[in-house]
């Protein structure tokens, strides 16, 4: 079949985008990548050796603005270029992956009697796919908090489609504490500033770890200096493609709580402090977060009281108590669904088989 995946923007929408493409691309079927022309979309998707469309797009602010009717006109723009391009090669299914890059192609997709098929990743929607829901024959969905949001008929828990071959990881002891930071693809700076000031003071009280860092590009060469002239022993990365790796040299994790970054915790069985983004979407960060938290494996605190003195002191209970980091992984195991890009895939591969079944 000819299939698009509709997955530019943010990481957040790239990878399982990219990861579910991958999967159908393995099953024979010619994937066309759909992406949106930003920047960052090129890193994130090195290696793709299928067909790309980039259609221009923007996200849409929050209430009447000279900038929202500029946006709108693009928007406009955006589904007009997609029509276009699918009338040329008209594809047997549309995966939308959400954000403002999958409204284009999916609208397009509908003008042009093409089935559709969505993928929520977070605990609740967001706008595009609240909007977009009513054109999609089905909804994959991540967190089963998202069933309320959508017709009980057209949902579908594939849980959320992992980059690369990640697994649950089998602890081994190290002789350092080994502490994961991570703020999402672009980093998180209250995270840049805060973690490593409360290493270094762990490290004047005799605590030493080491240290995994995922900066961002802003902030990546000040924190590795940071944690240089503590002389901590830390890995800063602005960004980096083999998330195995560094899971695999994870004692423990403080991250922001997007989808992949929370399912990607769960499957591999590493315990968590996360932090969301308190200008998330519909709060939606929070409430995958709640989620996490409700299974007892990970721990949850709001930005607003993230302090110094408070990261010291938690950060001295986990490593100090491993019965307790043992407690958290083994409450982790089944929390996440490991297999979300298989899933997907099937449920793109049933909606297309069962339109074409209609029709014939």
């Amino acid at each position: 079949m000819r299939i698009c995946v509709a997955c530019g923007g943010t990481g957040g929408h790239i990878f399982p985008g990219l990861a579910t493409a991958r999967e159908l691309q393995s099953r024979g079927h010619a994937v066309t990548l759909w992406l949106a022309g930003r920047d960052v979309e090129a890193a994130s998707v090195d290696g793709w050796d299928g067909r790309r469309v980039s259609i221009r797009a923007a996200g849409f602010p929050s209430g009447i603005s000279l900038r929202a009717i500029g946006v709108l006109f693009k928007l406009c723009g955006a589904i007009f270029a997609s029509w276009r391009k699918m009338r040329e090669t008209r594809p047997d299914v549309v995966l939308g992956m959400g954000s403002y890059a999958s409204v284009g192609p999916v609208i397009a997709a509908r003008l042009c009697g093409v089935p559709v098929v969505l993928h929520e990743a977070n605990a609740v929607p967001g706008r595009a796919i609240s909007f977009l829901s009513r054109f999609a024959a089905r909804i994959g969905i991540a967190f089963e908090a998202c069933v309320p949001h959508f017709p009980v008929d057209k949902v579908c828990m594939t849980g959320f489609p992992l980059r690369g071959a990640l697994e649950r990881l089998a602890h081994t002891d190290a002789p350092r504490f080994r502490l994961l930071v991570m703020g999402g693809s672009q980093g998180a700076h209250v995270l840049n500033q805060t973690l490593p000031t409360a290493v270094q003071e762990l490290q004047a009280r005799g605590l030493t770890m080491h240290v995994t860092h995922l900066a961002g590009v802003r902030d990546a060469e000040s924190v590795q200096a940071r944690y240089d002239a503590a002389d901590v022993p830390a890995q800063v990365h602005a960004f980096t493609s083999d998330m195995a790796s560094v899971y695999a040299e994870t004692d423990f994790a403080i991250a922001r709580a997007g989808a992949a970054t929370c399912t990607e915790l769960a499957v591999c069985g590493i315990p968590a402090l996360l932090i969301p983004l308190p200008t998330s979407a519909r709060n939606h960060q929070a409430l995958n977060a709640m989620a996490m938290a409700a299974a007892g494996g990970m721990a949850m605190h709001p930005q607003q009281d993230l302090t110094v003195e408070w990261l010291v002191a938690y950060l001295k209970g986990v490593a100090e108590n491993p019965e307790a980091l043992v407690q958290m992984r083994a409450r982790l195991e089944g929390v996440a669904v490991g297999d979300g890009a298989d899933r997907l895939a099937d449920l793109v591969e049933q909606t297309a088989a069962g339109i074409h079944h209609k029709e014939g």
